[in-house]
This record gives C-alpha cells, sequence and structure tokens, in this order.
C-alpha cells in the first residue's frame, strides 16, 4: 500500500488510548501490539510535524472507570499531548458529538484524519463513521486499534479478535480506507521525502 497519499494537513486522531482498559471490569483484549504501534504513528507524526488532536474519554457515570479523577482515565504511558497538542474531551461514544473536533479540523483547512485507538467497535467505529458522514476522507490504522470480548446476550461470548474483524470489514465496505501501522509510516516517510 505504499500508494497512500497523505495530504499535508492530514491530522492524526488517537482516540481513548487510557489505562482503565488494562483491569476489570473490562473484559480481555486481544492486540498486544495497540500500544506499540500507537506510539510509533505518535512518534512520526511528531517527527514531520503533522498535527494531531487527541481524543479522551471522560464519563459522565457515577463509579466509571473512566471518569475524571479516575485513574484509568489517565492516558496510557506515552499518549499524554505534548507542547501544544490539543486534547478533546468527549463523554459518548462519537468524538465529533458535544465537541469542536469538526470545528478545529476545519480550521485546520483538514479534509483527511487518521484515527486508532481503544475500543474498534465503540468510540474508534462510531468516530470513524461519524467523520466519514461529515465528509472527512478517514483512514483507520486497524492494526493500533484493540477492543474487547463481548457478551452475545445468549450466553456465549464473541471473542475480541471476531469483534475487530467484523467492525474493521465494516469500516472498509462504507466509511475508511484502512491500513496497517507499516503502510502509514511508509506513507509518512515518502511524504517526508518528496
Amino acid at each position: 500500500m505504499n500508494s497512500l497519499k497523505l495530504p499535508v494537513n492530514t491530522v492524526l486522531i488517537p482516540i481513548d488510548m487510557q489505562r482503565a482498559f488494562d483491569a476489570a471490569p473490562w473484559p480481555p483484549r486481544w492486540n498486544e501490539r495497540v500500544d506499540g504501534n500507537g506510539l510509533a504513528l505518535l512518534a512520526a507524526w511528531r517527527a514531520v510535524r503533522r498535527p494531531i488532536i487527541h481524543v479522551r474519554h471522560d464519563s459522565v457515570v457515577e463509579g466509571s472507570t473512566l471518569r475524571p479523577g479516575q485513574p484509568g482515565n489517565a492516558f496510557r504511558p506515552g499518549f499524554d499531548p505534548l507542547g501544544e497538542e490539543p486534547l478533546i474531551s468527549k463523554s459518548v461514544n462519537a468524538a465529533f458529538i458535544g465537541t469542536d473536533l469538526d470545528l478545529r479540523l476545519r480550521r485546520l483547512g483538514a479534509d483527511t484524519v487518521v484515527m486508532f485507538g481503544i475500543s474498534t467497535d465503540m468510540c474508534v467505529s462510531t468516530s470513524v463513521r461519524v467523520g466519514a458522514n461529515l465528509g472527512y476522507r478517514v483512514i483507520l490504522v486497524e492494526d493500533a486499534c484493540d477492543c474487547f470480548d463481548l457478551a452475545d446476550g445468549a450466553g456465549g461470548v464473541i471473542s475480541a479478535r471476531d469483534i475487530h474483524r467484523a467492525h474493521v470489514a465494516t469500516l472498509r465496505a462504507d466509511f475508511a480506507e484502512v491500513v496497517a501501522t507499516e503502510d502509514m509510516l511508509a506513507a509518512l516517510d515518502a511524504a517526508k521525502a518528496a
């Protein structure tokens, strides 16, 4: 996928890379490479001085591990915004709802966004869908995403890996370009060399 072209004002949007997801009550996840891939994307984006807008879930639900002031609300190691990188605080699944993300992107003149984070089937998927519906070209870095095992309502459990695969397939079909971390890093290298 070395034909991936990224406009200069392409914005990287890490979604909900927070500590809460490593412990109960959250079920098991599947992607052991989510942090490494996400950190590689952040480092590469910063190296070419392209815009990054961080998204954090600040739950309004009493007792939530994602509620502000709870240890789980903090970013995972290495995922804190640096310098003047903006932070969007959301309390619903879509990063565009109840926030100024759309306005910030339009002020940057951005028409392309690159998203990754936790969880593939919830906040990442919802943000990708809304972004596409708002007219952005959305690129999902699928191996920098992760999700959880999910009860199926009939006494069984759908594995996190299967949940991820199904959501990525749906997003690829109608909402986003889907790439791997290595392809995105190669595209950034190509843009830097040009």
